[in-house]
């Protein structure tokens, strides 16, 4: 049986890819302008709602030209094919939150500050915050959501193929009658 869980091709890998993403830097977001400004209050969501575009975007890049190739390639070495979904799908969080959260503290901290050393300086002290959060983010709020869009977009597209093909056989059952 064909897996409904992942995306069959690219247009469904966007959106997969693109929903972790979303998810995650919406969280992410909120955790650490949250703390810059010392809460949720009206400036901090405004400064989230400007940047989240942007973090989306080069999240998506980053994930799709780098993380996610070079994650694919350790899931590959550190599993068997005879291992289960669930192995493979934590192993490739794990590697992938561990790559995207590093490089995504420093985009944050540009995106942020603009041009400075800053979040070079503070990487050491935000790095870790932010690959906890990620990574409890991707395991019980991201990859869900997105395996759960997968389900329903496969689900969907099985019932349309089946009605098609309800429809061409009522078709030639009425050209064979005739």
């Amino acid at each position: 049986m064909e897996e409904t869980r992942l995306p069959r091709n690219g247009k469904e890998g966007f959106l997969y890819g693109g929903i972790i993403a979303l998810i995650t830097a919406l969280i992410m977001m909120m955790v650490n302008i949250g703390t810059a400004f010392g809460g949720l209050g009206k400036e901090a969501w405004g400064a989230i709602l400007k940047t989240l575009p942007f973090a989306w975007a080069i999240a998506m890049l980053v994930e799709t030209l780098l993380v996610g190739r070079i994650a694919e390639k350790l899931v590959n070495k550190f599993t068997e094919p005879s291992d289960g979904f669930n192995t493979k799908i934590l192993f490739n969080i794990l590697f992938c939150v561990t790559g995207m959260s590093a490089i995504m503290t420093i985009v944050g901290g540009l995106l942020g500050h603009g041009l400075s050393l800053e979040p070079i300086l503070t990487f050491p002290a935000n790095w870790p915050r932010n690959f906890c959060v990620a990574l409890w983010c991707e395991i019980l709020l991201a990859q869900p959501v997105a395996r759960f869009a997968m389900k329903a977009l496969h689900k969907k597209q099985a019932k349309r193929i089946k009605e098609s093909e309800v429809k061409d056989n009522e078709k030639e059952s009425c050209y064979n009658n005739r």
